[in-house]
């Protein structure tokens, strides 16, 4: 018996209303996910990674200006549609989102214990002493040094790292099963980068949740993701495993931004690859593929019809008219050895 996913996102529709007129941020994304799963979401800034995942747990409901389409399924209810005061009780418990950038998340006048233990006290109702014991473990659970003080700090207090091990301490504090990391590290140095990365990895492990990891980079991909969904312009253009990320994709966008990666055996006086033109506006959206206007394949057929996500594999799925001819003339990645890799 196939296991229910954790997550279901079926034909997700984010609409802003502005006085130009209605805006699609996220057009038709669907996708799902399975417990203890980690998913990499990728694409270029303005691609709608960040729009959709707020999306998911309704955090752009500030305004009237802001509507929604689609389904969005966790333990069979539908986020979309569930009175706020009970998704209230699942954001924070059931699933927790972690932020780019942690100073202007973090509260300035809380210390870092007090904004843990709000999270258990409304969601866990422990005691004030309870919660604050369990603040002190979550800090140590990741990694901060002499929790029990720390856990008495305000954020201007800590580091760069131990801000983002502090919300991260937050995140986790009601072990939810579904964890949506908003390019949690892009701030951080290589060596941070790296330990924040390790975290989230062992506590997937050992909390055996869920992880929508949303990023521009590609070797965060690589580190901790099993499955990736590639996006441009709001829509998800491949879906596929990590390795086939790297080994055979077969959109050009895709394609692009892997050739885009420098290498350590590469050329050094060789220029990197870069993909023509930027990311058109959302309120000037191309008729057919959304990637018509950079890509070197499109033709009439791209620029007048959208192409569907077609199915190369159980696990791996692709929007464009001609991924068949692309990749049998070989535009797409090769393998480590040099040699093209299997369709």
């Amino acid at each position: 018996m196939t296991e229910k996913p954790l997550l279901q996102v079926n034909n997700l529709k984010t609409h802003f209303h502005t006085e130009r007129g209605r805006i699609t941020a996220v057009n038709g994304v669907t996708f799902s996910m399975q417990k203890g799963e980690i998913i990499g979401i990728v694409g270029e800034s303005g691609c709608g990674k960040s729009v959709m995942s707020q999306s998911i747990v309704r955090l752009l409901d500030h305004s009237d200006a802001i509507s929604y389409d689609g389904e969005v399924l966790f333990d069979n209810k539908d986020l979309l549609q569930l009175p706020y005061a009970k998704l209230r009780q699942i954001r924070g418990n059931d699933i927790s989102i972690i932020f780019q950038d942690p100073l202007t998340s973090l509260n300035p006048v809380y210390t870092v214990g007090e904004q843990i233990a709000e999270a258990l006290r409304l969601h866990q109702k422990l005691s004030r002493k309870a919660a604050m014991v369990k603040a002190v473990d979550m800090l140590r659970l990741t990694g901060i040094p002499s929790p029990e003080r720390r856990v008495h700090d305000y954020p201007h207090e800590l580091s760069g790292g131990m801000q983002q091990r502090a919300m991260i301490a937050i995140a986790l504090a009601c072990e939810p099963r579904l964890l949506i990391a908003d390019e949690p590290t892009t701030a951080l140095d290589v060596t941070i980068q790296a330990q924040i990365l390790d975290l989230i990895a062992e506590l997937n492990r050992k909390l055996g949740m869920g992880v929508l990891f949303i990023t521009h980079d590609l070797g965060v991909v690589a580190e901790i993701c099993s499955g990736v969904k590639v996006m441009y312009l709001g829509q998800i253009v491949e879906e596929m495993s990590t390795e086939r990320l790297f080994t055979a994709p077969r959109h050009p966008y895709t394609q692009g931004l892997i050739r885009s990666i420098p290498r350590m055996d590469g050329n050094r006086g060789e220029k990197l690859h870069v993909i023509e033109g930027t990311v058109p506006s959302l309120t000037d959206v191309p008729p057919g593929c959304r990637f018509a206007t950079r890509c070197p394949y499109a033709d009439e057929l791209c620029r007048t019809e959208e192409p569907p996500m077609e199915r190369v594999q159980d696990d791996h799925g692709v929007k464009c008219w001609h991924h068949e001819r692309i990749f049998e003339e070989g535009v797409d990645a090769h393998d480590g050895t040099g040699q093209r890799a299997d369709s």
